[in-house]
């Protein structure tokens, strides 16, 4: 036989209480620092220029932010922002289109000072490069979406630059019909020269 027993848990008078007060003290950065931020985490690629020998996907990536809030930047540095991005991998198992498809056409930074720059228009491996060797795709990882000249320099003249691309998928006629996607990584590095 088996038996269970329950109970009641009652609250009980709280009598007396107290409250604390919780402080802290948060120091201020020190020099500042230099930051990449990305408006959205998601965008579509929407079908677009198609022929009978290839399907065509346009899009536009959402807006980067290079920020420098730095008090001092090192002398003799640069910085830049690339972007790599991954296969597309179908969500029902059909096969991947390998990164090298993607494409994009960095917009103008416009800046005023000249010392911040677009990288280079990349377009798909399938696509007829439109400057020596730029028919990679963005599968490498060393394209430029922008840079600076001179970190320093482009921190006295503005301090931030936001810029997007336009993104091109390529990929065959016959391509499986379903849902893809790709993480598109892009990274922030300062270098000196």
């Amino acid at each position: 036989m088996l038996a269970s027993v329950g109970s009641l848990a009652f609250a009980a008078d709280p009598g007396d209480s107290s409250g604390i007060d919780v402080k802290v003290d948060i120091a201020a950065v020190e020099n500042g620092a230099l930051s990449l931020t990305v408006a959205n985490t998601e965008t579509t690629l929407t079908e677009t220029g198609s022929t009978a020998e290839y399907r065509q996907f346009t899009g536009t990536l959402p807006t980067v932010t290079v920020t420098d809030t730095r008090d001092e930047v090192p002398a003799g540095v640069f910085w830049y922002v690339t972007g790599q991005a991954g296969d597309f991998v179908g969500t029902a198992g059909q096969p991947n289109i390998p990164a090298t498809q993607l494409g994009w056409t960095p917009a103008d930074v416009l800046d005023g000072s000249g010392a911040v720059a677009s990288g280079g228009e990349v377009v798909p491996a399938s696509d007829t490069p439109t400057q020596p060797g730029n028919n990679t795709g963005l599968a490498s990882g060393e394209d430029f979406l922008y840079l600076s000249l001179d970190s320093a320099d482009a921190k006295a003249a503005q301090g931030s630059w936001s810029t997007t691309a336009d993104l091109k998928l390529k990929t065959a006629a016959n391509v499986a019909p379903g849902s893809y996607s790709s993480l598109l990584t892009l990274s922030l590095f300062e270098d000196s020269y």
